[in-house]
């Protein structure tokens, strides 16, 4: 592990992320809208299909979700920064570790959801419910986000000290 820290602090964007003395505090603003844009559309979504809003057909917040993808890309770019700036910080973090474990179980849901509950979603229209499964799926979506910005927020409070 100690060889791979040492690695990455080698490389351009740890430079970058540690020799500017603003990189840090930009990034995280970044980070933070990104995270907002892929929450509040994504989990738009999720409460339609969980039965909030059922005035609106599923598929027509499903427009939204693309947006979330764009915040969703943003957040990992600029989390990928802030590993490169101190990864000694979140490779011996264990809020970090469940952070990631989330974002498995995020991955995991989504391809799950686009291969079985979604199809049955396009016949959904405004005040219909949407199947089981994908109820489920919408909450396991809801409580991974959850997880993740929690985790996410942990980290600072679980730094190892070397």
């Amino acid at each position: 592990m100690e060889t791979l820290i040492e690695w990455i602090l080698t490389t351009p964007p740890s430079r970058f992320v540690n020799g500017y003395r603003w990189a840090w505090p930009i990034a995280e603003s970044i980070h933070f809208m990104g995270l907002v844009l892929m929450v509040g559309t994504v989990s738009m979504f999720d409460l339609r299909v969980l039965g909030v809003g059922k005035g609106i057909s599923p598929i027509a917040i499903h427009r939204l979700v693309p947006l979330g993808l764009i915040g969703f890309v943003v957040s990992v770019g600029t989390g990928i920064l802030f590993i490169s700036g101190a990864p000694d910080q979140y490779f011996y973090n264990v809020a970090f570790h469940f952070k990631v474990l989330f974002l498995a179980l995020m991955g995991l849901n989504v391809a799950f959801f686009y291969s079985v509950p979604f199809r049955s979603l396009r016949s959904v229209g405004a005040f219909e419910d949407p199947p089981p499964t994908a109820k489920s799926a919408a909450a396991l979506s809801l409580l991974f986000m959850v997880g993740v910005m929690c985790c996410g927020r942990m980290l600072t409070f679980f730094r190892p000290s070397f």
